[in-house]
């Protein structure tokens, strides 16, 4: 018995409908990339192991996929594994290709990433992400910037969401006010998880980690801390006033979000003082996006780092950068009904196949409406008319053009509006004009 087929758990195939979706997605955010100067690069799915270990941290290492290495001489080539996210590799490229590049360097990517982590929902092993990052500058106007994008963006889309913003400086002071410097990583991941475990989980594990009770309760509060944002770094100002490094988050914290006031974004921003955002390499803003009428885990997330470019020889090369989960804005999408009606349609117009004498009239027509920007398709065989109707409806095509006799002789085409059911007679010339 032949095996029955089936793809890895985490990994999903994708048929016309959802590629329509998914394509959509893709060209919304293309669109505000490239409307805000970012340039469109590509780096390999495979990297060396050694570029990507150690830039996530211990729980990110442990879900890299490796590859195994084949071939002559396999036992002496480099490690190799399949890219994490897109920063990393983001870097590398950076590093290697600084010589061709200009300064602040802002660039977009959409490709794949991979993770080997136990698929659920709303999280996949294979899932696509859409970076934008900007390196070179450590001005905060390019945090504003990546805040008025995803504004632009879920705008665009129709998605309601909050953008949370934090500091990892504002973490690293509270991790120095609590006595507990060193452990600002275990902090950090232990937060991150606050959401997906709730904030007794995270003081226990905090515990578990080596932090004393004192320290967990001089951190627990500020996880709960409610109020305004003037209220919130107020209230911080206080509780972090012996530390240097926590002031400064706060002052940036400040400065950005009195850029926000003056930028007129309308999707609601907020200090959230619970965000850490679990990946080493950040080391100042941090942003993680929550659709507000939707249950799923962040679809956007991101955050300043300041030197990741030194890990790979090149020092002092600040970049901030914010990624679109595109499979969970899909996802979003999908469960409000948020997708345009016409979006799945795989042509405007279809030309029904009635002989081989209207196909040699009909075939002009079509490429004429081609010409001009139209999509249309030519039946392929000369089948009844019902089931050439039948399949313009399976595949949303909302037009239907028919030629027989008549039209040949007048030179005309019928058209079918096929949600309203109403037809008219039009010269073939006047077709592109009716359909634009």
């Amino acid at each position: 018995m032949a095996q029955k087929p089936s793809i890895p758990k985490g990994t999903r195939d994708f048929g016309p409908a959802e590629m329509t979706g998914r394509n959509y997605i893709f060209n919304v955010v293309k669109e505000v990339f490239r409307k805000y100067g970012y340039q469109c690069i590509e780096t390999p799915s495979l990297e060396n192991l050694s570029t990507l270990l150690g830039k996530y941290g211990e729980e990110g290492d442990k879900l890299l996929f490796r590859i195994q290495n084949s071939g002559e001489k396999a036992a002496l080539a480099p490690e190799k594994g399949l890219r994490y996210d897109l920063t990393v590799p983001f870097a590398r490229f950076v590093v290697q290709h600084q010589n061709e590049l200009s300064f602040p360097f802002k660039r977009y990517q959409i490709q794949p990433v991979w993770r080997a982590d136990r698929p659920q929902k709303g999280r996949y092993r294979e899932f696509y992400q859409c970076d934008v990052d900007v390196i070179g500058s450590k001005s905060l106007l390019n945090e504003l910037e990546l805040v008025q994008i995803v504004d632009d963006v879920f705008g665009r889309l129709g998605v309601r969401v909050c953008i949370k913003i934090n500091n990892r400086k504002i973490l690293a002071g509270l991790a120095e006010v609590s006595g507990q410097p060193d452990k600002l990583i275990d902090i950090t991941v232990a937060i991150d998880k606050i959401d997906k475990i709730g904030l007794d989980a995270v003081k226990a594990e905090l515990v578990e980690k080596g932090l004393t009770d004192a320290a967990v309760a001089v951190i627990e509060p500020v996880l709960t801390l409610s109020g305004s944002t003037a209220d919130k770094i107020a209230r911080m100002r206080e509780l972090l006033a012996g530390s240097a490094i926590g002031t400064k988050g706060l002052d940036e914290v400040a400065a950005l979000f009195s850029l926000i006031a003056g930028a007129g974004i309308s999707q609601p921003v907020e200090l959230d003082l619970s965000l850490a955002r679990g990946l080493n390499y950040y080391t100042g803003a941090i942003f993680e996006v929550k659709a507000l009428d939707f249950a799923i885990g962040s679809i956007c997330g991101g955050g300043r780092y300041d030197d990741l470019t030194g890990i790979f020889g090149l020092p002092n090369m600040s970049g901030v950068g914010i990624s679109f989960g595109a499979d969970r804005i899909y996802d979003v999408l999908n469960g409000l009904n948020l997708f345009p009606a016409d979006a799945a349609a795989a042509a405007t117009v279809l030309f029904a196949n009635m002989g081989e004498k209207e196909i040699a009239y009909v075939v002009p027509v079509a490429a004429s409406l081609r010409a001009a920007g139209i999509s249309c398709e030519i039946y392929p065989d000369n089948a009844k008319l019902k089931k050439q109707f039948e399949y313009a409806d399976r595949k949303g095509i909302p037009y239907l053009a028919i030629v027989g006799d008549q039209e040949v002789a007048d030179g005309t085409v019928t058209l079918k509006n096929l949600a309203s059911g109403e037809q008219r007679a039009l010269p073939k010339e006047a077709l592109a004009a009716a359909l634009s």
